[in-house]
């Protein structure tokens, strides 16, 4: 039926480049719950668009996508990034991307895990550098800190504003992480921060490429977990993300809590998961 699957995931797994899954879990979100919703609309959303990208000029009618479905999710933490972990293994051992809907930030962490040493970009408004909160190691609130400590060699996060006082000290003194506020992308330029980021990644030719939708300003995607004013603007993320999808091996959306707008931030979770296939797929036809 259509909404069921992700529009235009037309071919089956093993035909498939791109394989989509969803990821229903909020079990730790700390402000708003609702994102384990945000597969079902982003798939729902994904219908509202042309195949054709024409920036891009390409046809998403002719790339191969799967979408597999969601996962099942658990009550406990722990069980659930073990079924997305087995999720995202199966994609990347049969040599497919994957591409996860959240649900929550915890979430990342199996997918990251899955595809190996990589090198890490994140768009966020949170630092998400705590090693634990509320009880939980692997809280939504500190998924950056474990793929940072356990699964990374290189990370940048772009859209920061807003962390504690011992994360950002956290950050001023690894030498392993790029950060980059909103105010920064405001003031230097998204092409400026792209180009520093370029450089501090040179040799790494994979990366795994993750989107809190809260790094978006709220005004433009007011459903979210936990929104966060004077943020990073969709275009300046589509550019992060057309940028590099060349060298992306995982991408991920995360989240979005569809129940405090209607429809915005899914439709653009959307519209992003669409533009990072276009990308990734022209580059693959280079």
């Amino acid at each position: 039926m259509k909404g069921n699957l992700f529009a235009d995931a037309c071919s089956s797994f093993e035909d498939a480049a791109f394989v989509l899954f969803g990821a229903p879990f909020d079990g730790t979100s700390s402000y708003r719950t609702g994102s384990r919703w945000a597969p079902m609309e982003m798939r729902k959303a994904s219908y509202n668009f042309e195949t054709y990208n024409a920036d891009l000029d390409v046809d998403l009618a002719d790339v191969p996508v799967h979408d597999m479905g969601d996962c099942e999710a658990h009550s406990s933490l722990e069980e659930t990034l073990g079924v997305v972990f087995d999720a995202a293994s199966a994609i990347v051992r049969a040599g497919k991307i994957p591409i996860m809907m959240g649900g929550e930030h915890s979430l990342t962490y199996p997918c990251v895990k899955a595809c190996g040493r990589v090198g890490f970009v994140v768009m966020d408004a949170h630092h998400d550098l705590r090693q634990e909160y509320g009880g939980q190691k692997y809280n939504h609130a500190c998924v950056s800190r474990h793929v940072i400590e356990d699964l990374v060699d290189r990370y940048v996060s772009i859209g920061i504003r807003s962390g504690t006082r011992e994360e950002y000290e956290y950050v001023r003194q690894n030498k392993n992480i790029r950060s980059y506020s909103a105010s920064d992308v405001d003031s230097m330029g998204i092409g400026a921060i792209l180009k520093e980021v370029e450089a501090y990644l040179d040799g790494c030719d994979r990366i795994y490429m993750s989107l809190d939708m809260d790094a978006i300003d709220p005004a433009y995607a007011p459903g979210l977990g936990t929104p966060e004013p004077f943020g990073m603007t969709p275009r300046d993320v589509r550019t992060v993300i057309r940028r590099f999808a060349p060298k992306t091996v995982g991408f991920d959306v995360v989240e979005i809590s569809p129940e405090y707008d209607h429809g915005t931030a899914a439709l653009l979770g959307a519209k992003l998961i669409r533009d990072f296939i276009a990308a990734k797929w022209k580059s693959m036809q280079a």
